[in-house]
């Protein structure tokens, strides 16, 4: 490495301690859009999973994927548009780019995780980016969550051509997010928290004819 090259990078706690609390990026649009109840006609269920941590990570695929294994105990998603999920489901690792992936844990795991990423990977060429702040993740299950999808994106989201374990970015009602199958009638919507209430809204109104219900 050359010497002129830094070394160093700042690593700031995005969960410091305050007597204001966090809230959700949707908490607003509960007040003002409201939180349509569960009921036994939904075909689709909504849930926000808010606060989780986001990292993006860059750099060479192979030395990111050995301290990735060691650290999270999961692969670099190796195929476009894949996706790595642990055991539990909390933690997963997405492919955005050739040198880029997204790094999801539960909310207060992600600085640590970035400063041992960093720890591990000491002199290599990489770029860590905590984006926590900046993005929510909705979650969206049922019989019928293809059917609002086919009403908000022009990507195919047919089993055959989106299969369990893929993700993609694309447009998304006018906007644009990370689309993911996690499980055969359960998908996650990563999207960019000032796009959250009009998201929410497009959903509420695309679900309104399969009775979407929200949970808390």
């Amino acid at each position: 490495m050359s010497e002129h090259t830094a070394t160093w990078a700042n690593v700031y706690d995005v969960r410091p301690k305050s007597d204001v609390p966090a809230e959700s990026p949707l908490a607003w649009s509960y007040h003002d859009s409201g939180r349509p109840n569960v009921g036994a006609n939904s075909r689709v269920v909504m849930r926000e999973r808010a606060m989780l941590g986001h990292l993006i990570l860059r750099g060479g695929a192979i030395v990111l994927d050995d301290v990735v294994r060691q650290v999270l105990g999961l692969p670099l998603p190796a195929r476009p548009n894949s996706l790595s999920l642990d055991e539990s489901g909390e933690r997963s690792i997405q492919w955005l780019s050739p040198d880029e992936w997204l790094v999801i844990v539960p909310g207060g795991e992600e600085c640590e995780l970035e400063g041992t990423l960093r720890e591990a990977l000491g002199d290599a060429h990489y770029a860590i980016v905590n984006v926590s702040g900046g993005q929510t993740l909705l979650e969206l299950e049922g019989d019928k969550v293809c059917e609002l999808l086919m009403k908000s994106t022009p990507y195919d989201v047919h089993p055959m051509a989106f299969p369990v374990g893929k993700g993609v970015t694309t447009v998304f009602a006018k906007s644009s997010l990370i689309l993911r199958r996690v499980g055969e009638t359960r998908w996650e919507l990563v999207l960019r928290r000032s796009f959250a209430d009009y998201l929410y809204r497009w959903l509420l109104d695309a679900g309104e004819e399969y009775a979407i219900g929200v949970e808390a």
